[in-house]
């Protein structure tokens, strides 16, 4: 995978399909997604460019798509929404290469909020492997940020469960 801390120096962290690999078997994914903060949109797209990374289009949930120098497509999705700082200020590190990949609860968040069929899948799946205490923890998170999506969430949780056993 590519490393972005040679690229980027402001926190950013790792979502989409590379994140889950730290929380339910690997799926297939063509892209790396980053999360930054609304604030450091422009110093990134800046240093983008002058690492010669060539920006190819607009995503459709807001962000951008790059492709670097090794031909990885990089998709940049920005936020102010309230728990974006926390999440970039503690990430959870890969094993392999030990670049900050956003923590579950953060990353059950976002795919609540983009709720598309493959984010609501990889929510089960996640929720499934998780133990009593990440559990509590992505409760607590949602309930702080997103409590309508509390009932959906326990519902995912018992499909998951339903699906790992």
């Amino acid at each position: 995978m590519t490393d972005l801390r040679d690229l980027i120096d402001r926190p950013y962290a790792i979502v989409g399909g590379v994140a889950t690999r730290l929380y339910m078997p690997e799926r297939m994914t063509d892209d790396l997604d980053i999360l930054i903060h609304s604030s450091d949109v422009e110093r990134v797209y800046t240093q983008l460019a002058q690492q010669n990374a060539r920006r190819i289009g607009e995503l459709s949930i807001g962000g951008t798509s790059w492709e670097l120098p090794d031909k990885t497509v990089l998709d940049i999705i920005s936020s102010d929404k309230p728990w974006v700082e926390i999440a970039l200020q503690h990430p959870r590190l890969s094993p392999d290469d030990r670049q900050p990949v956003i923590d579950l609860p953060y990353l059950v968040l976002m795919k609540l909020e983009a709720s598309r069929t493959n984010d609501l899948s990889d929510i089960s799946r996640m929720l499934g492997l998780a133990g009593d205490r990440e559990l509590d923890e992505v409760r607590r998170v949602i309930e702080r940020y997103d409590p309508n999506s509390s009932e959906d969430l326990e519902s995912l949780i018992l499909l998951g469960k339903l699906e790992m056993s």
